[in-house]
């Protein structure tokens, strides 16, 4: 049975994970299941060493469980790396770096990297095969131009122009999961190869009318509901559940977030594709679910902000 089972609140968590090592060796059980495999070559012997260190055979190399993970490299202590993913993973509708920061005790800055790698890591909850009834929309996320400064406004960007907002393309299988990417354009060019990746062939998807979706007729079953003619459900043909998730996107946006920056947009996109693929999990599964997923996703603070700088 998976420790998680014992507990459903933040208190329980913290009595749980009481101390480092708990944490050490509750993370070791989850990724190696008891058995340490050496990041550097998997095929390799392992030596254990001091300090919860562990030595490759074949490399030389010294590693431990947090080496290839969210956790490598930090400074802050597991117990609040599990307190941040626990708060995370339990919070309906976002978790903003400022009430991290005041639970943690730790800076501002501090707490916004923890969550910044936490959503990070959540695009591996974003890469999943849709099939049988699919559902596809685009929408645009930024400020109302109206509402700007007289001279920070844009002109010739009503519609679907992406000169004053950031497009993001996403997709759901009914009943299923979602996919969501913040793309360059909503031209066919940007969309298609992320709908062929995504969705199986002959599936059966539902767009609105927009020209991008035109050709996927030659590799799907292709069902249009006409916004333009108002209409948005005839039959089985409508796109109300991605619609649906688009506005949960921006109600966290707007109520938790306030601001996003179009270079990090797809972190948060990464974050409510999580929340609602993860909707009906247990607190405690959602939780293990997580950490059971925390390889290959590390992200250090230079890349994060040459990110942004570049942009």
């Amino acid at each position: 049975m998976m420790i998680t089972d014992n507990f459903k609140s933040l208190i329980e968590l913290m009595q749980t994970f009481s101390d480092e090592q708990k944490c050490i060796d509750y993370l070791e059980s989850v990724i190696w299941n008891g058995n340490p495999v050496s990041p550097f070559d998997p095929n390799s012997k392992v030596y254990k060493c001091k300090d919860n260190r562990y030595r490759c055979k074949n490399t030389g190399k010294y590693f431990n469980v947090k080496t290839g993970t969210i956790f490598e490299g930090t400074k802050i202590k597991l117990q609040y790396w599990f307190i941040a993913i626990w708060m995370y993973t339990s919070h309906a509708g976002g978790l903003s770096s400022k009430e991290l920061q005041r639970e943690l005790g730790v800076t501002q800055k501090t707490a916004w990297f923890i969550l910044q790698r936490i959503r990070n890591c959540c695009m591996f909850d974003n890469q999943s095969v849709l099939r049988d009834k699919v559902e596809m929309d685009e929408t645009y996320v930024g400020g109302k131009n109206k509402n700007r400064h007289a001279n920070k406004r844009i002109k010739e960007c009503q519609g679907r122009s992406c000169k004053s907002k950031v497009p993001v393309f996403g997709m759901i299988e009914r009943n299923g999961n979602v996919v969501a990417r913040v793309v360059s354009s909503t031209t066919a060019k940007d969309l298609i190869p992320i709908i062929v990746k995504h969705v199986e062939s002959f599936s059966t998807v539902y767009t609105d009318e927009w020209c991008a979706y035109n050709r996927l007729n030659e590799t799907y079953d292709h069902h249009i509901v006409r916004h333009n003619k108002k209409e948005y459900v005839n039959g089985d043909v409508y796109t109300n559940n991605i619609e649906n998730f688009w506005g949960n996107f921006k109600r966290g946006i707007i109520g938790v977030y306030r601001v996003v920056s179009p270079q990090h947009l797809q972190f948060y996109v990464n974050e409510f594709v999580f929340r609602r693929n993860t909707c009906k999990f247990a607190v405690g599964d959602r939780f293990t679910y997580f950490v059971e997923n925390v390889r290959n996703y590390r992200l250090t603070y230079k890349e994060l902000i040459k990110n942004a700088r570049n942009n």
